[in-house]
């Protein structure tokens, strides 16, 4: 079986590229090989890490990365772009990944104020990817197209 692989990018690889990556990992690991990478890597936010823990999502091996390190090397099935500025500023991404999806979300480290207001802003956006993966894994990407006819992917 192949599994296709998903990279997630964002600006600076550091909040929701790195979510989207633990996130769909934590959904449906089995299914895909998953990446995150960033135009501008600046190292993953530590609020990142606790509000993906504080959710039960595993964070082990999440590092920022460069689009660099997978585009014109790895092929993807799916380049999920998470931000705007991403968008404008990523290199080409065809013909390295098959499909091309635009997720733009808030950037919760821009936010400001106390711990409290941050994690809140970091939080929401957390919730915004997490509901947008699943339905997209319900949706648009049925467990027959990744993983065809094996009972597993049907009653796991």
């Amino acid at each position: 079986m192949l599994t296709e692989r998903v990279l997630f990018i964002c600006t600076g690889n550091s909040a929701r590229s790195q979510m989207g990556e633990a996130l769909l990992r934590h959904h449906a690991g089995a299914r895909f090989e998953v990446y995150s990478a960033g135009t501008e890597p600046k190292g993953v936010n530590p609020l990142t890490l606790r509000v993906l823990e504080e959710a039960g999502v595993p964070t082990r091996g999440l590092r920022s990365k460069s689009v660099r390190e997978f585009l014109g090397k790895v092929r993807m099935r799916y380049a999920i772009i998470v931000c705007e500025s991403a968008q404008k500023s990523c290199p080409r991404i065809e013909p390295f990944a098959v499909q091309t999806l635009c997720w733009p979300f808030p950037d919760p480290a821009a936010a400001t104020g106390t711990e409290d207001e941050r994690l809140a802003v970091f939080r929401s956006v957390r919730d915004e990817i997490d509901a947008r993966i699943r339905a997209w894994l319900e949706k648009e990407v049925p467990p027959e197209r990744t993983q065809r006819g094996t009972e597993k992917s049907r009653n796991g």
